[in-house]
């Protein structure tokens, strides 16, 4: 009897191990399966990647920034004392504008990492502002990824628009894109258009129309970022790193001398497919991309000013007239 037991309990105890593994593997699978991700147009490659030493200077956070690996890599690091950014050292009239972001793991209550588009420095009074805000979260997986405009000032209208990611963004790197032209602003996460706010007459005097700088940054949201402030940044779990890789940025460099943009074209000109301002590729979606922005809009968006009823008793104007 005592030697069936010595037998059976390693095997009872190895069966049990697999069916954790196994529980796990399936849990996994179970959650990524509901994502087909679909396919689309890739806009990430079609430019070099840049180095944050020429392209990039420290916008605030001293040694809280780190670059290395030759200026193709950088860290940006939220604690205690401070947190920290990049900005680049050109403006822009309009472009494409790319990072590549991993974001921090663990308890992420409170943080904020932003890649973004704004003049504030210089239009202090009527600023334009592009943003990826990643909000984060009590727990370990979940952040939120926010997008919002504003033009001319236009901050009293927030046009905020939540979704939630389909992969794990602390594991390793994605994409977050922005096309910024007369047509459209479009935003792409991995190439998937997430939201596109069309230049309409609805939304004209609040689309953003000056040159604007691209920054990166990480800093403490406690107040808002995560569930309306409910839960602060736990400095326990401090530092808080972003990596920040795969810079790529194509535009017109805004020159204060220029009594045109730089690369403004004349009608007769044919520029060409992917020219980020006039380019057939970046002033329209293309059936994939529109597939793509239609699949992210449903089964990902969780939050969309447009609906907000309760906080806008008369909707902003863009939003009786959808995309």
């Amino acid at each position: 009897m005592a030697s069936l037991q010595g037998t059976e309990l390693p095997c009872l105890l190895l069966l049990f191990l697999l069916s954790c593994c196994i529980s796990s593997v399936l849990e996994v699978f179970s959650a990524n399966a509901q994502y087909v991700v679909p396919n689309t147009t890739h806009l990430t490659g079609l430019f070099p990647h840049l180095s944050f030493n020429q392209e990039y200077s420290e916008f605030f956070g001293g040694s809280n920034v780190h670059v290395y690996k030759n200026g193709s890599l950088a860290n940006i690091t939220l604690n205690k004392i401070s947190g920290s950014g990049l900005v680049s050292r050109n403006r822009y009239n309009y472009g494409f504008f790319s990072a590549g972001i991993k974001l921090p793991p663990g308890y992420t209550s409170g943080v904020v990492v932003a890649f973004y588009l704004s003049n504030a420095d210089v239009f202090p009074h009527n600023h334009d502002e592009i943003d990826f805000e990643l909000l984060g979260h009590e727990k370990r997986k979940d952040w939120i990824l926010q997008t919002n405009m504003y033009g001319n000032g236009s901050v009293s209208t927030g046009r905020e628009e939540k979704f939630r990611l389909w992969f794990n963004p602390t594991a390793d790197f994605h994409e977050y894109s922005i096309i910024w032209n007369y047509h459209h602003i479009v935003f792409l996460v991995d190439n998937i258009p997430v939201r596109e706010v069309i230049h309409t007459q609805a939304i004209t005097s609040a689309y953003p129309s000056k040159p604007m700088s691209i920054y990166a940054t990480i800093w403490d949201g406690s107040e808002w970022a995560t569930h309306g402030g409910k839960y602060p940044v736990n400095y326990s779990y401090a530092p808080f790193v972003a990596s920040l890789g795969k810079i790529e940025t194509s535009g017109c460099i805004y020159h204060p001398n220029d009594t045109v943009h730089s690369c403004s074209k004349s009608k007769s000109s044919s520029p060409s497919s992917i020219d980020p301002v006039e380019g057939q590729d970046f002033i329209t979606l293309s059936k994939q991309q529109s597939e793509g922005l239609q699949w992210a809009r449903k089964r990902l968006m969780v939050y969309s000013y447009c609906k907000d009823k309760a906080r806008f008793k008369v909707l902003p104007p863009e939003c009786n007239n959808p995309n």
